[in-house]
């Protein structure tokens, strides 16, 4: 089936446009060259409702795509259509600053600052009412915080990630009500670690969930392919001052370019009524609402992390000094997901034997689902709070 500027407009109507990117790339034989991947992002770039699609052949070279069916369509086309919305009302802002803010969940008990990524929505820890890991917490006598990292303004387009750690995620600890539990997750974790390193009299434990450390683990490549995105998306930065969406979720589908098929073709199956298939449509606009990377952050965690592996080398530095997770002394909780695709099981185990006495928790889950999948409840929410309450 083509993809014809009709059937676009259709899909497109739910959200942000990085989908038919995903879509797009679902269709290839193999993932795109990073030249490919920028050209294809221009073409789709300047694309608009109404009008043809942009020769997507061409701006892959050899990589044409394959033809997609009308059944992959059809499913996307579902979920574009389906009604839910998500509803959540936020809890009180304790503390605010730039695009950032401090929710606080309430409830008694231990004081838990949760650290997202800087690329995803926060509230992906607050999804629904029926799937929230915080909301849990705050019923079973735990006091959870959320920090918000937001949109990146004009002036936190400069930020670097000493700028986020010692800075605005610093500032937001001292907010807090102490001491402290703080629990990162994916990049937030190596936040956390950072933060935690440095404020030993405020925080009080740490929890690191899918934590990414040794970032060449189960990955030779990786510092190659890392060097050449970093060449291809550098006009990008340096025009707009980020690392914008669309390129990050190119990125990110490339982990796996063809799981779109997978999931879209199970949720086609499913009654769209049911709460399997809400939690999907929440999760995927979860998904589909990222936030564009500042610049120097970008240029630090692609060219650092992934292209030098400075983190596992001990030459990862924020204000000055070594990120050295031997210096944790705290009780800590490395959670490392079994079936994690973003953050290989390699890369998160690489912490443990860097700190001293970790507890380790393999959630059977993947990277997202065990946060708010089905299963969450079971694989993360209740050890979590069961750790929390032992302390």
């Amino acid at each position: 089936m083509d993809l014809n500027a009709a059937t676009c407009e259709t899909i497109a109507r739910r959200g942000p446009r990085p989908l038919l990117l995903h879509l797009m790339l679902a269709s290839l034989p193999s993932p795109p060259s990073p030249n490919g991947l920028l050209r294809w992002r221009h073409a789709w770039q300047n694309w608009k409702p109404g009008q043809d699609l942009p020769d997507f052949t061409s701006c892959l070279g050899d990589q044409a795509p394959g033809q997609l069916d009308d059944g992959l369509i059809a499913a996307i086309a579902a979920y574009r259509r389906h009604p839910y919305q998500r509803r959540v009302e936020d809890p009180p802002v304790i503390w605010r600053e730039g695009g950032s803010r401090l929710l606080d969940y309430g409830g008694s008990g231990p004081a838990v600052l949760f650290v997202p990524s800087l690329i995803n929505r926060a509230y992906i820890f607050d999804l629904s009412p029926e799937s929230s890991f915080l909301r849990y917490l705050a019923a079973h006598g735990v006091h959870p915080m959320l920090l918000d990292w937001g949109w990146p303004d004009q002036d936190e387009r400069n930020f670097s990630l000493t700028d986020y750690i010692e800075g605005r995620l610093g500032r937001a600890i001292a907010a807090c009500p102490h001491p402290i539990i703080l629990a990162g997750y994916c990049m937030g974790g190596l936040f956390a670690l950072a933060a935690a390193s440095r404020r030993p009299d405020k925080v009080s434990a740490l929890a690191l969930l899918a934590t990414p450390w040794d970032f060449h683990a189960d990955a030779p490549g990786m510092a190659p392919l890392a060097r050449g995105v970093m060449n291809v998306l550098a006009p990008i930065m340096h025009s707009t001052g980020t690392l914008p969406i669309d390129a990050i979720q190119g990125l990110v589908a490339m982990i796996d370019p063809h799981a779109v098929h997978t999931k879209f073709r199970s949720f086609a199956k499913l009654d769209p009524n049911s709460a399997k298939a809400i939690r999907f449509v929440a999760l995927e606009d979860w998904l589909n609402d990222g936030v564009p990377l500042a610049a120097p952050v970008a240029r630090e965690t692609l060219d650092g992390w992934y292209s030098r592996n400075t983190p596992q080398q001990g030459r990862w530095f924020v204000a000055g000094l070594p990120v050295a997770p031997a210096t944790i002394k705290i009780p800590t909780l490395v959670v490392i997901p079994n079936r994690d695709r973003l953050v290989p099981p390699a890369s998160a185990s690489a912490l443990l034997p860097l700190i001293p006495h970790a507890e380790v928790l393999s959630p059977s889950a993947g990277h997202i689902g065990m946060i708010a999948g089905a299963g969450a409840p079971h694989s993360l929410w209740q050890p979590f709070l069961n750790w929390v309450t032992s302390l």
